[in-house]
């Protein structure tokens, strides 16, 4: 992470009122997660764009069977 040095001017009441909401004492610290909650949710947004775009060929029931395998089963045949 490489930090740069900026100087803004914010709405006195906007930062007070994130400080209040989230518990966070700096307004540095409001501002780190008010960029990474912004990054986030743009790349949620991304993500979202690319439904239904995508093609997938699979079996979601054998794949999520295999994701969670109970303790002591196993998807081995015996014989």
């Amino acid at each position: 992470m490489t930090n740069i040095r900026t100087n803004v001017v914010l709405d006195r009441d906007l930062v007070e009122d994130a400080k209040s909401l989230t518990g966070i004492k700096t307004t540095r610290g409001v501002i780190d997660e008010a960029l990474h909650l912004l990054v986030r949710l743009r790349k949620q947004e991304q993500t979202r764009a690319l439904r239904g775009k995508l093609h997938w060929e699979g079996n979601l029931e054998t794949s999520r069977l295999s994701r969670f395998e109970p303790e002591g089963a196993s998807h081995e045949t015996s014989g």
